[in-house]
């Protein structure tokens, strides 16, 4: 593969990954540095390792892995879409506001929404395996295109969750739900 070719395929994989952090932006009350950091290195690193373990797999379990994609996917974001909007609800009329961060860049949370945006980079490694590409360079530059994003869609999120306020949250729900289903629909087109 080319470099740019490659490039496309970064951009393409990073997208869904940069949609949930304009998410997690807009969901959280106070957005620093390290919260950026921390969402593009995670989906940066998910975006990175899911190719290789695609590549690993091979031939072998490519049918098994293409099938259930979207169903991970469509549960995954589906799931933390409506944990998000349900939070949301049961903030509309607080005694005090809410602290949010820790359940928007919390472990758990980042790590299921990194496996969830990163399946389809799996399958990406499945075909670097079946047209005998080397898997460093595409490796290198989708967890690096993805790194980006992420921490400058964090940001994008941020302004919208300000101009937003609490209906940020359901806006943020809606969008991972409506990101699973995409990809859900994607499967049968």
């Amino acid at each position: 593969m080319d470099f740019f070719t490659l490039m496309l395929l970064a951009l393409g994989l990073a997208a869904d990954a940069f949609a949930v952090s304009i998410s997690n932006g807009m969901c959280s009350n106070h957005i620093q540095k390290k919260h950026a950091f921390i969402t593009g290195l995670t989906f940066g690193s998910f975006q990175a390792i899911m190719p290789i373990i695609g590549y690993l797999l091979g031939k072998t379990f490519f049918e098994f892995v293409h099938r259930y994609q979207h169903w991970v996917a469509l549960f995954l974001l589906g799931a933390i879409g409506i944990n998000m909007i349900t939070d949301a609800a049961k903030e509309r009329h607080p005694t005090q506001k809410p602290d949010r961060r820790e359940a928007v860049f919390n472990a758990k949370s980042l790590t299921l929404q990194g496996t969830a945006t990163s399946i389809d980079a799996m399958a990406a490694g499945l075909s670097f395996a079946v047209l005998d590409t080397p898997i460093l360079t595409p490796v290198l530059l989708i967890g690096i295109t993805t790194f980006i994003f992420c921490f400058i869609g964090v940001y994008i999120g941020k302004i919208f969750g300000t101009i937003l306020g609490n209906r940020a949250r359901f806006a943020g729900g809606i969008l991972l739900i409506l990101i699973g289903i995409k990809t859900f629909i994607e499967a049968y087109l």
